[in-house]
């Protein structure tokens, strides 16, 4: 017997994640963090070229110095790293995020000095190198955080960060309630029990520190759900989708001459675009018989969009390019805000049918003269149901 119970354990441990082995649990907050550090850094390459090209383009320094903004860039992400390495917990994630963004952002604008051997800042493909950069970064963390299920284990540990922050200052109430859920989704782990009771040995803090990363995610999330409220709003952002990807494959057509021998970036941009129409005409012949699945469909053709076409059209036009960036982001967030409401709503359908299969099944299992106790049950059953809905 106890042979047996070993070679379990020794089979559950062998299909172990390579990370949780050596000890290196995702944090369940890690996409949030990432996609801050790289939209921030986006950011700040745009209003890094907007604010020089509006002021002439000027340099601090002076008698043969010059101070190029990559040196900031560094100094901020050196501030960073101080900032994440010094103190547990997860407190200063949401902060480091930015601050890392921002210095990154200021050394990956000045690539160009660093690729030609004449110190170009003005390399027409920068933005192009710029760009390809910040996606690969997305495609790591694509890979790391969204092809592997969170493990129960990771979901304990998660559990133990927020406890980190609530066992010197307190829980919030959402932090508590936060630090619950993610223990609840580690469900009978071993140590999930003595969490518990130190979770529930951890005093109440109601002033809750503010979250300007938190604050303005939330913004975009109800901003986005208003809008898909108005039934127009989706069908007009899968127009402008179709509207411009026709407009892009155009333009890669008459771009094609141009070009002489960087004939590829326009057929680059050809091939993309005429992909993202397909995956976007795809969905418009789903969308009547399955809601859901059109939407994965434009959803797809927005992300060929991002990760594909964009590249090109920046080699293509350079910083022109950047206002195609923006629609597609924008387009991006309002059909994923329909999708989800869709699948909310196909979910609480699916509830509701198992909910009156149940009461069906009971009210067929009575005995005659049982219809009270039917009734009760069938009452007691849908309020469950109603309540798991919500």
């Amino acid at each position: 017997m106890t042979g047996a119970r070993e070679g379990a354990a020794a089979a559950r441990e062998a299909t172990v994640h390579l990370l949780l082995r050596v000890g290196l649990p995702r944090d369940p907050r890690a996409t949030r963090h990432l996609g801050t550090f790289l939209a921030v850094t986006a950011a700040t390459v745009l209003v890094t070229r907007a604010l020089l090209a509006a002021s002439g383009y000027p340099q601090l320094g002076g008698e043969g110095l010059h101070i190029a903004h990559v040196l900031w860039g560094g100094l901020l992400m050196a501030v960073a790293f101080l900032l994440l390495l010094s103190f547990l917990g997860p407190v200063l994630r949401p902060i480091g995020a930015v601050v890392g963004g921002i210095g990154f952002g200021l050394f990956v604008d000045e690539v160009g000095k660093f690729v030609t051997d004449d110190n170009d800042y003005f390399y027409e493909p920068t933005a192009a190198i710029i760009y390809a950069t910040v996606v690969a970064l997305g495609l790591v963390v694509e890979a790391l955080h969204g092809r592997r299920p969170r493990d129960p284990r990771e979901a304990l540990a998660g559990a133990l960060d927020d406890a980190v922050a609530g066992v010197v200052g307190g829980f919030t109430p959402d932090a508590r309630s936060r630090a619950w859920r993610r223990l609840e989704e580690a469900g009978e782990v071993p140590g999930a029990a003595e969490t518990a009771a130190l979770l529930r040995a951890v005093r109440e803090d109601h002033e809750e520190l503010p979250d300007p990363v938190a604050a303005v995610a939330r913004g975009t999330v109800r901003v986005l759900h208003v809008l898909v409220r108005a039934r127009f709003v989706p069908w007009v952002a899968v127009v402008l989708l179709v509207g411009t990807a026709g407009v892009t494959v155009t333009r890669g057509l008459l771009g094609w001459g141009e070009l002489g021998g960087l004939w590829w970036v326009a057929a680059g941009v050809v091939v993309s675009g005429a992909v993202g129409v397909a995956f976007a005409v795809v969905g418009l012949l789903r969308v009547g018989r399955d809601a859901v699945e059109g939407y994965r469909w434009f959803r797809r053709s927005v992300l060929v969009s991002l990760l594909v076409t964009q590249f090109f059209l920046f080699r293509l036009s350079e910083w022109d390019a950047s206002w195609g960036l923006l629609v597609d982001l924008l387009l991006l967030g309002v059909v994923s805000a329909e999708l989800a409401v869709l699948r909310r709503a196909a979910e609480e359908r699916g509830a509701a049918t198992e909910t009156g299969a149940r009461t069906d099944a009971l009210a067929a299992e009575a005995p005659a003269g049982g219809v009270t106790g039917v009734a009760d049950t069938a009452a007691t059953t849908d309020a469950k149901g109603t309540r798991q809905v919500r």
